[in-house]
């Protein structure tokens, strides 16, 4: 016999984007109950989890691949500026849930770290003089520096520095005002929040259908510790479960989950086991992906501080694995293709065979290719000092537009009824940096109609909310501050 239980909001998925949503919807009406169904032992251990995140704290400061070069050699920097506002918009929540004492301690998920951009030759410092000089025109890129100078590189990242030849072509670009984020303990505290203001957060608890109902949807769910099978009623449903997401959405059958298919890349790290080589670098510096390598594939040589310890990766090392979830099965890409989206994912599959045989080659790296990799970043790097490390799943989007069939896409995706009571989370990167703006696309998707005095409320919690932060110095100066003093980043 089966449990029936109800809820006015149901989240599956434990991770950032569910933490975010669940904590958004909280501040908006507290009265809606909210029930979690995460089917691990704990919240954030996934693609939130800390050691799990191909790059943390993207702002656009230092990510190359936000700043394309164009055919007639300029530098378009609109992607760059977009990514900025949606980073911002994830400060400003977290600023206010900190000032309201709704999570404390905000130095155990965000610190202040320089982000760097650091490229050689001389193709790629012209490139990098001209993002510079581009970005300069912009507010929300005050206080970045270029140089090509080695004594001021030196001060800068001086483990990249060691040995080098004084005739080397290196160019940086520096800003102070970066951030190291810990997703996972960010993630926890919101899960945490949400627990102690009534949600009802059920781990090791696993979706297995849906059914459209009157008032919403039925979900069928097992219990994973009992085998109890539970039968719940809600009226909003959020999936929100990383590359699991796309099965669940298939399950729903709702019009727009159709033409939609997953394309899986994995990612790898070296991580540094020396700790004093771990102290002689304090930057997240990002170089040039290759030629063919994924956007999230951006090389970088990144400080995090995790479990209250300073640490040193180098990567990702883009791979191609059938899985979905770092937990998940090598039948995950098999079992997503259906009727609806055979087509869709077939030529997807053909279009981009280059990028599949560059996976496939990064796969293939041994330990000695990869440390040479991590050589042009940080040449007197020793193989005993470094280490791999299997970081998160990553499903990028495949789908149908009216321009194009089987197109990849490379970003974060709301999927939503027509009717606004299901929506599930699709894509990756910058994925958790802009959490909360992906997640107020759904509130405004699936409740601003019914709410519209929430706008109210939104602008109090986010006061860069309905404007255009690249179009207001001064607002942007006063949130700057604001979140600074808040999230203790000065």
């Amino acid at each position: 016999m089966s449990i029936r239980s109800q809820s006015d909001i149901t989240l599956i998925g434990a991770g950032i984007m569910s933490g975010t949503l669940g904590a958004l919807l909280k501040e908006l009406d507290g009265g809606k109950s909210i029930r979690v169904f995460e089917k691990l032992a704990a919240v954030g251990l996934e693609s939130s989890n800390e050691w799990n995140n191909a790059g943390t704290g993207h702002a656009a400061l230092c990510e190359l691949n936000y700043t394309e070069q164009q055919a007639d050699g300029s530098v378009a920097i609109e992607r760059a500026i977009g990514v900025n506002e949606k980073f911002q918009t994830s400060l400003q929540f977290w600023s206010y849930l900190v000032e309201q004492g709704r999570i404390a301690e905000p130095q155990q998920f965000i610190r202040p770290i320089p982000h760097i951009s650091f490229v050689q030759g001389e193709a790629d410092i012209q490139f990098l003089k001209k993002r510079f000089e581009a970005l300069s025109n912009c507010h929300l890129f005050d206080g970045m520096v270029f140089s090509q100078d080695h004594d001021q590189l030196h001060q800068w990242i001086p483990l990249m520095m060691e040995d080098r030849q004084p005739d080397e072509q290196l160019a940086a670009t520096y800003l102070a005002d970066g951030t190291d984020v810990n997703f996972g303990a960010l993630t926890r505290k919101l899960f945490t929040y949400l627990a102690d203001n009534g949600a009802e957060i059920s781990t090791n608890h696993s979706v297995t259908a849906f059914q459209k109902t009157a008032e919403g949807w039925e979900l069928t769910v097992t219990d994973l510790a009992t085998n109890q099978t539970i039968k719940h009623h809600t009226k909003f449903v959020f999936i929100g479960c990383g590359g699991a997401s796309l099965h669940l959405l298939q399950k729903t059958d709702i019009p727009e989950s159709k033409h939609i298919g997953g394309f899986p890349v994995s990612g790898l790290f070296m991580v540094c086991k020396n700790p004093d080589v771990i102290a002689k670098h304090h930057a997240k510096v990002y170089g040039k992906a290759k030629l063919g390598a994924p956007p999230m594939s951006v090389p970088h040589l990144d400080t995090r501080v995790i479990n209250g310890e300073k640490t040193l990766l180098f990567g990702p090392f883009a791979g191609f694995t059938s899985k979905f979830l770092k937990e998940g099965s090598v039948f995950d890409l098999l079992t997503s293709i259906k009727p609806n989206n055979f087509t869709t994912v077939s030529l997807a599959g053909i279009k981009n065979l280059p990028l599949a045989h560059y996976l496939v080659k990064q796969v293939m790296l041994t330990k000695e290719e990869r440390m040479a990799e991590l050589r042009e970043f940080f040449p007197n790097a020793k193989d005993e000092d470094w280490e791999l490390l299997i970081a998160g799943q990553r499903v990028q989007i495949v789908k149908d537009t009216p321009q194009e069939k089987g197109l990849l896409c490379f970003g974060t995706e709301v999927i939503s009824s027509q009717d606004g009571s299901i929506a599930a989370l699709l894509g990756a990167s910058p994925g958790a940096s802009v959490s909360v703006d992906v997640m107020l696309n759904v509130v405004q998707k699936c409740f601003l109609n019914q709410r519209p005095e929430w706008a109210a409320k939104l602008a109090e919690i986010i006061p860069s909310f309905g404007k255009a932060l690249r179009n207001e110095p001064a607002l942007f100066a006063q949130i700057k501050q604001q979140t600074q003093r808040s999230l203790m980043l000065k």
